[in-house]
Formats: C-alpha cells, sequence, structure tokens
C-alpha cells in the first residue's frame, strides 16, 4: 500500500504513457484493418480514410467508449484478490498495457492484422493468472469472449455474403445496372445511416448522461437515415453517365455510386470501431487511475477520469497516420480482390456486427470480424477468389497473439515488481 502513497503520481504517469501506446498500436493494426476495405477497393485514399478516422474514431471513443471499458476493467479478472494489495493490480494492468502494445507494434511492422482484444485479454490474463493466482481470472467470462470471436466473424460473414449477394440480385445483374443502382443505393445509404446514428443516440447520448428510451431511438435514428438516404439519392441523381455505353462501362459507373456510398459506411465502421476498441487501450489505463486517486480502494465501479478517452482517441489517430499502410494493404488488397460495392458489403456488415456486440458490452474483436466480412465477400464470388495463403497467415497470427501477450505481460510485472518493490 505504501508504495501508492510513494509513487503513485509516477505509477499514473507511466500507465498514460503505455495507455497512449497501446492505443497507438490500435491504430496502427486495428483502425488500419477497419479502413483496410475502402482504401483498397479505391473509394478512398489512404489521406482521406486518415481524416474520417480522426473525425469518427475520436467521436466514438470519446461518446460511446464507456460501456466497453467497464467490461475490459471489471470483468475479466476478480478484483478480491488484489484488495490486500492494490498495487499488484496497478503493475498488472500497466504490465498487460505495455505488453500488448510491444506485441502491436511487431505486429505491424510485419503486416500483420492481429486482434487488439487477443491482446489485451492475454496479457491481462497472463499477469494474473502467473503472477497473482490462477483463481484471480474470471475464466468464464474469458470463455464467454474467446467465444464471441468464433460467432462475431461468422455473423459478419453471413451479413457481408446477404448484402453483397443482394446488390448483385439487385443491381448487376439487371439489364439498366446504372438506373438499378440509382434506385437501391439509398436504401443502402438509409441502413449504414441508421445503424450509425442508432449507436451515438443509445450509447453515446447515455454515456453523456442523456437518457433516450429504445423506441425513441429508434425513431431518431430512423428520421436521421431517411435525412442521409434523401440526401444521398440528390447526390446520386446529379450524376450523368451515358446511358448508350456499354455495360462493361456501366458497372464501372455503379462502382463509382458504391465509392460515394463507402464514404459513409467507412464513417459507420470508425465509430463503431472506435466505441468498441478503445477500451482495449484506456481499461487498463482507468483502473490504475481510479486505484491510485481511492488511496489503494478497488472501487466497484468508478467514473473515468476526463482525460482518458481523449488521450485513446489521439492515441489512435496517430497510430493510423503514422504507421498503418502495411496492415491497410493486407486487409484491402491481400485476402480478396475489392471493389467499392464489395468493400461497401464487407464494411457495412462488420459496422453492423461491432455496434451489436458494442451494445451489450462485449468486447469482441474487430479485426476477426471484419477478416470475417471480408471472407463472406470473397465465398460470394467462390473460394478461388480468397488468398488462401494469406487466410493462413492471418489465422496462425491470431493465434500466436494471445500466449505472446501473456508471456511479455509475465515479464513485465516482474520487472515492475522488482523496480517498485
Amino acid at each position: 500500500m505504501d508504495i501508492l502513497f510513494t509513487h503513485g503520481p509516477m505509477l499514473v504517469i507511466i500507465a498514460g504513457v503505455v495507455g497512449f501506446f497501446m492505443a497507438w498500436g490500435i491504430g496502427a493494426n486495428d483502425v488500419a484493418n477497419a479502413m483496410g476495405t475502402s482504401v483498397g477497393s479505391k473509394a478512398l485514399t489512404i489521406k482521406q480514410a486518415i481524416f474520417i478516422a480522426m473525425v469518427f474514431e475520436f467521436a466514438g471513443a470519446y461518446l460511446a467508449g464507456g460501456e466497453v471499458t467497464s467490461t475490459i476493467r471489471k470483468g475479466i479478472i476478480d478484483a478480491a484478490y488484489f484488495v490486500d494489495s492494490p498495487e499488484l493490480l496497478v503493475f498488472g494492468m500497466i504490465s498487460a498495457l505495455f505488453a500488448a502494445a510491444t506485441w502491436l507494434l511487431v505486429a505491424s511492422i510485419l503486416g500483420w492484422p492481429v486482434s487488439t482484444t487477443h491482446s489485451i485479454v492475454g496479457a491481462i490474463v497472463g499477469f494474473a493468472a502467473v503472477g497473482v493466482s490462477a483463481d484471480a481470472v474470471e475464466w468464464s467470462k474469458v470463455g464467454g469472449i474467446v467465444g464471441s470471436w468464433v460467432i462475431t466473424p461468422l455473423i459478419s460473414g453471413v451479413i457481408a455474403f446477404v448484402i453483397f449477394n443482394s446488390a448483385q440480385k439487385l443491381i448487376f445483374d439487371t439489364d439498366k445496372p446504372l438506373e438499378q443502382a440509382k434506385r437501391w443505393v439509398p436504401l443502402y445509404m438509409f441502413l449504414a445511416g441508421f445503424i450509425l446514428s442508432l449507436v451515438t443516440i443509445l450509447k453515446g447520448l447515455k454515456h453523456l448522461d442523456f437518457d433516450i428510451a429504445f423506441g425513441d431511438g429508434i425513431l431518431y435514428a430512423a428520421i436521421v437515415a431517411i435525412a442521409v438516404a434523401l440526401i444521398g439519392k440528390v447526390y446520386i441523381n446529379r450524376i450523368k453517365f451515358d446511358e448508350n455505353a456499354t455495360n462493361k462501362t456501366h458497372y464501372a459507373n455503379v462502382e463509382k455510386v458504391f465509392a460515394i456510398l463507402m464514404i459513409i459506411t467507412a464513417c459507420a465502421m470508425a465509430f463503431a470501431h472506435g466505441s468498441n476498441d478503445v477500451a482495449n487501450a484506456i481499461g487498463p489505463l482507468a483502473a490504475v487511475v481510479s486505484i491510485v486517486g481511492n488511496e489503494g480502494k478497488i472501487a466497484a465501479d468508478s467514473a473515468i477520469a476526463w482525460w482518458i478517452l481523449p488521450l485513446g482517441g489521439f492515441g489512435i489517430v496517430a497510430g493510423l497516420a503514422l504507421f498503418g499502410h502495411k496492415v491497410i494493404a493486407t486487409i484491402g488488397q491481400g485476402i480478396t480482390h475489392l471493389t467499392p460495392s464489395r468493400g461497401f458489403a464487407a464494411e457495412l456488415a462488420a459496422a453492423s456486427t461491432v455496434v451489436i456486440a458494442s451494445g451489450t458490452g462485449l468486447p469482441i474483436s474487430t479485426t476477426q470480424t471484419l477478416v470475417g466480412a471480408v471472407l463472406g465477400v470473397g465465398m460470394a464470388r467462390g473460394i478461388a477468389a480468397i488468398n488462401l495463403s494469406v487466410v493462413r497467415n492471418i489465422v496462425v497470427s491470431w493465434v500466436i497473439t494471445l500466449p505472446i501477450g501473456a508471456g511479455l505481460s509475465i515479464m513485465f510485472f516482474w520487472m515492475m515488481q522488482a523496480v517498485f518493490t
């Protein structure tokens, strides 16, 4: 306990630095793969993707990041094992952040889209099980999280498969694809606008002490989505194309329409990702600040300090801007050939899945959700459309992420103990 009184401010500063490092790693790896479909399909340039991420990742992290943060911070380990020695929990959370961030840096250099959720959960489990006690880990909750990693890629893959096939049947397989695109694309815009606005209203405003009933939230989201669809319809109708051009030219023109639509889905994906995955960086940081601020007491529930969510948001944006290009190339070009229509299907499916999971407070892997969606689009075109060697490397990187995170965390935990005790 004396350690927290003597070194409390220093421990908070260290936690803030490694928390920012972790958020930087999320930006370099996770946000990069979230934007990879937009850049890979050439719907957005890398500069445009970074700008969108700056606005919507930060908004998602700040407005709607609180609920998932509480799950990471309090759900994986049993705080009762740290009541008599809260400094061990502080050491452990700092070690977990440093371990996960280090692995994300290595994976980003190699261009591997690994799971930040795998990384931080593995790191927390590692220090708690080996450094304290195996009983300190809530294994049932860890099992539930692991189960979500299997289920969510499957859900996103099925949603992407359905969306892509609907676009094929309603637009691309018709005699007048451009005319059908002008008819149906506003509906897809409505869906994207509805998803984005619903999570903002139900989660973001709730986080800011606004209490809106679920039914009212759906109504408001529908109004926003209708406005988005109408604006999109007006914009699309203004586009002039040669009606007498060849079918190949018509298909290219339809893809241009979907490229416009992908801007909306990119915004939705960025917001959904920010609301869900910011917890991986600031959850452990919030625990450290809470324990030090409460003089070693591990509160059952406590408010997140005002500066923590912005720190996570800034770190995520910095990581993407400075180091995201390699993972963007893997997701956008490596798994399967993406066009704007295929990228749209993958992004909207992944955003839908992440929003659903984020609303329940369950920290899923955005990486696996998006890869599942891209695979779903690829499967709609047949197994030959998928680069299986790239998929194999991605899966291998997922498998080794959890044990590597745990191993690094244990090492850093022992180092922290040696330095401060």
